[in-house]
């Protein structure tokens, strides 16, 4: 779901129906890229015979943003495991999912995930001022939570002249505006309905990676969820089960939480230099203040919420 909130006098002044145009056409943009939608434009590129496909500009940049996020995280956050994530079972949405205490229960051993050298990103080739996608036949794309960021900074784009505005994109938020005018941006836990820190925030992204909203038994009763491991290509279970990151843009804050998450806990702060969130298996947090809270970085480690027993 894409909203978008417009604060202050310029808005009032020139709100109204062309705000709502501007939402609505960004609205449009995202069925165009549903993997559960056969007719969607990534199901027909990924359906594609061809080795090089003309997409619209959209979807290139969502491509380079995929290749992007592969090559910064060395692999570890990667656009590309459409095979494996279907064949753990999310192939639709999950209605019910199974509740986070059990899913860790339940879980494997946690280690860190990790890029896999063979990976199918890397034989992506994205010319943005063409609008045309290189790669063999075959080779399929999955949106995932980076296009969440990525439309986000497409309506932030759109808003800027504005005095103010916030857009949220299916939990990934954006906001800004000339008036730099303070939004408080809540973490919730995944243990418990309720916010476990709030962020102050002008100019910026903010998104939240997590395993607690889509887990799920596979055909073989393993718990599962939709954060791979790509040198599995099975769901990774770090010891992280959620991580909020803060970035410049909601795409480079949704690939920041991905990584963090994905890294497990030794390493999740090292992907938040702006600051962040990161709470563990057995309920506790690591919060990460940004910069410009306090002048200096500090990192807070918290009693946090103890999962209860499902």
């Amino acid at each position: 779901m894409l909203r978008r909130d417009l604060q202050g006098p310029r808005e009032r002044r020139r709100g109204g129906r062309a705000g709502r145009g501007r939402t609505a056409a960004a609205a449009g943009v995202a069925p165009a890229v549903s993997r559960f939608d056969r007719a969607s434009e990534l199901s027909r590129l990924n359906a594609d015979p061809r080795e090089v496909v003309p997409v619209t500009a959209t979807l290139a940049r969502l491509a380079r943003a995929v290749v992007a996020a592969g090559e910064r995280t060395g692999g570890l956050v990667d656009g590309t495991l459409l095979p494996e994530i279907e064949a753990a079972g999310y192939r639709g949405d999950i209605r019910l999912p199974l509740p986070l205490p059990l899913t860790l229960r339940l879980a494997p051993a946690r280690k860190p995930a990790a890029g896999r050298a063979d990976a199918a990103w890397r034989r992506f080739d994205v010319d943005l001022e063409r609008s045309r996608i290189r790669r063999p036949p075959g080779l399929a794309l999955d949106s995932g939570g980076l296009a969440k960021g990525l439309f986000a900074d497409l309506l932030a784009e759109e808003l800027a002249s504005r005095a103010s505005f916030a857009v949220e994109c299916a939990g990934d938020v954006r906001v800004g505006g000339e008036a730099r005018r303070s939004r408080r941006v809540e973490v919730a836990s995944p243990f418990r309905a309720r916010p476990l820190h709030g962020f102050e925030l002008a100019d910026g992204g903010v998104a939240t990676s997590g395993i607690g909203r889509r887990s799920w038994l596979d055909d073989r009763g393993r718990p599962a969820h939709h954060l791979l491991d790509p040198s599995t290509g099975r769901p990774a279970f770090t010891g992280v089960v959620q991580a909020t990151a803060i970035a410049p843009t909601a795409l480079e804050a949704e690939l920041r939480a991905k990584a963090a998450l994905l890294a497990g806990p030794a390493d999740a702060a090292g992907w938040l230099p702006d600051g962040g969130l990161v709470v563990f298996d057995d309920g506790s947090h690591q919060l990460l203040e940004p910069p410009s809270a306090n002048g200096r970085d500090s990192l807070h480690r918290g009693a946090g919420d103890r999962p209860r027993t499902a």
